[in-house]
């Protein structure tokens, strides 16, 4: 029996997957075992920017290595379909004010634009009850950027 192996995808197809999305998984390397988590995403066509909270196991994680797998993923309800791409680089702290300003405002654009609850801002140091335009006015949340991939997979059954 031959193992049928899934295809890969080209570069425009992984990076309109990254485009299109918006949720992602980081896996941080724990202490015994990887520690995952979802992250909310935008993509400036060339980095993948994250807001984390300013607590919690992934900070102490970042911390003691900054060097994670990040998982951006799509598939249908039957899984009928199913892509997702995997990135093994290094998150490094936005330090420039005016750079975190505009990756902040690029998050409310995302929350506004893709009608996302505002459940959503707890998960990002806010309350359900502000608004999104709080993220931007506040800095209440670390800005993280995916530098140095040395490993990408993209795959796709289709």
């Amino acid at each position: 029996m031959e193992i049928v192996k899934i295809p890969r995808m080209e570069k425009g197809e992984y990076d309109r997957l990254i485009e299109e999305g918006y949720v992602c998984r980081i896996a941080f390397q724990g202490e015994k075992y990887p520690y995952i988590a979802p992250f909310l995403y935008v993509f400036d066509g060339r980095f993948l920017y994250f807001l984390s909270t300013k607590y919690g196991k992934k900070i102490d994680y970042f911390r003691k290595s900054p060097y994670v797998s990040v998982e951006v993923e799509r598939y249908s309800c039957d899984l009928s379909y199913y892509t997702f791409v995997t990135m093994q680089g290094r998150l490094e702290e936005v330090e420039d004010s005016i750079e975190k300003k505009l990756i902040r405002e690029r998050f409310v654009e995302l929350i506004v634009g893709r009608h996302l609850s505002n459940n959503i801002l707890g998960a990002l140091g806010h309350s359900p009850q502000d608004p999104p335009e709080a993220i931007a006015e506040e800095e209440r949340s670390l800005v993280w950027r995916l530098t140095g991939v040395k490993d990408l997979v993209a795959l796709k059954n289709l």
